[in-house]
């Protein structure tokens, strides 16, 4: 067995729904964070063992195989192989661990990882009968952006709630108040308009052309506690919940990138190794609390306790999503969380963020020049996924 490096780590900025990128296929954003890779690092795409992707809706541009598709719309050879992962919200982490596996066992030595997602330009899609003249009637028609879609009658009805639905109970057995949750978005957005003014995110973003943004688009200088609010309830019956659009994360266009070799693969530092990774699943209906086991078990498997971590990036899906975690790690001190703020402010596409945690734990780690960091995040229908970078 041999160590596996991330060498380096990009992301676009991401777009808010209908926003600069949602002009951009799924497949030319890919290849613009690829082709950033192979510029920035100098390799020769032809020494690209593979190339492996999340996307996690793969019903529309991106329905046949967007990593091979990125890749050859990137200029890569058509001998640099890819493949599609979809672990949902995770999936671009998935491509990673993929991508470390398969250096680690000795079946490549460069792997290019990561992910993309349009949520913007998901389509709509409608059930094909299986007869070949249907009966006359009305048919339903699917939103593809996110959640529960053509779901199969044998699951449990408890297990098919929406991820709003989700967070809201997952509030609510955790006693997590709206106040809390609504100064843990307050604290996203400024953390991240701070971070974009500090220049914090230039060393991993990535400009898409023809569609140049500032920053992420979902992040709100002018938010409050007040205006927070003053937002209604969502996704609790009586509308006394306490999810609501403000501490619940958007629905984003983007995607990311991670070069991942074996010791020596590059000439050049890499960012961090790979020291543990973990999937643990719980219930679909509490999908918020799967990373904390997934955390615990990744951090066992790299030899470390939570007395060694320096920084932990989680998804940030909904507040009450981050602050149950929270709880699930005491040990924790929250201000290592998030630090440079979350998807509630950044941005949450799909198939994108996984990479993105990953690729801003890498690059903080080099910025203050070593220590050990966990990239976490939670996914629809009941999974956790966890990667602990070292340096």
């Amino acid at each position: 067995m041999t160590a596996s490096f991330v060498y380096d780590a990009v992301r676009t900025p991401f777009g808010r729904a209908g926003g600069a990128l949602s002009g951009i296929r799924p497949d030319d954003l890919a290849a613009v964070v690829m082709k950033a890779i192979v510029e920035r690092t100098g390799i020769d795409p032809a020494s690209v063992d593979d190339v492996v992707f999340g996307d996690a809706n793969q019903a529309g541009e991106d329905n046949r195989d967007v990593a091979r598709f990125g890749a050859l719309l990137a200029g890569f050879p058509t001998s640099v192989t890819g493949v599609t992962v979809n672990r949902l919200c995770s999936s671009s982490l998935e491509a990673a661990v993929q991508a470390s596996r398969a250096v680690e066992c000795g079946d490549a030595t460069l792997v290019l990882a990561g992910g993309v997602e349009s949520m913007s330009r998901a389509p709509f899609v409608v059930e094909k009968s299986p007869k070949p003249w249907p009966a006359t009637g009305n048919q339903t028609l699917w939103n593809t952006s996110i959640g529960w879609r053509m779901v199969n009658p044998k699951l449990p009805k408890e297990w098919t709630i929406s991820n709003g639905e989700s967070a809201e109970k997952v509030a609510r057995l955790k006693n997590i108040s709206r106040e809390a949750q609504d100064a843990w978005a307050l604290r996203s957005h400024r953390r991240a308009a701070d971070a974009w003014a500090a220049g914090v995110f230039d060393d991993e973003i990535v400009q898409v052309p023809g569609a140049e943004l500032a920053r992420d688009e979902g992040i709100r200088d002018d938010t409050t506690l007040e205006k927070l609010a003053g937002l209604r309830a969502l996704f609790a019956p009586d509308g006394k919940g306490t999810v609501t659009a403000g501490n619940s994360s958007s629905i984003n266009d983007g995607a990311a990138a991670v070069l991942i070799g074996a010791e020596g693969a590059l000439d050049a530092e890499p960012l961090a190794r790979i020291a543990g990774r973990a999937a643990h699943g719980v219930d679909p209906d509490v999908f918020p609390l799967a990373p904390i086991e997934a955390a615990n078990q990744a951090l066992a498997r790299a030899g470390k306790s939570w007395a060694d971590v320096d920084l932990v990036e989680l998804n940030e899906a909904f507040a009450s999503q981050v602050l149950a975690d929270l709880q699930g790690w005491p040990e924790l001190d929250p201000e290592k969380v998030n630090i440079h703020g979350g998807g509630l402010s950044i941005g949450h596409p799909l198939g994108a963020s996984g990479g993105r945690v990953l690729a801003h734990a890498a690059h903080e780690l080099k910025r203050r020049g070593g220590g050990v960091a966990v990239a976490a995040i939670c996914v629809g229908v009941g999974q956790g996924l966890a990667v602990v970078l070292e340096r």
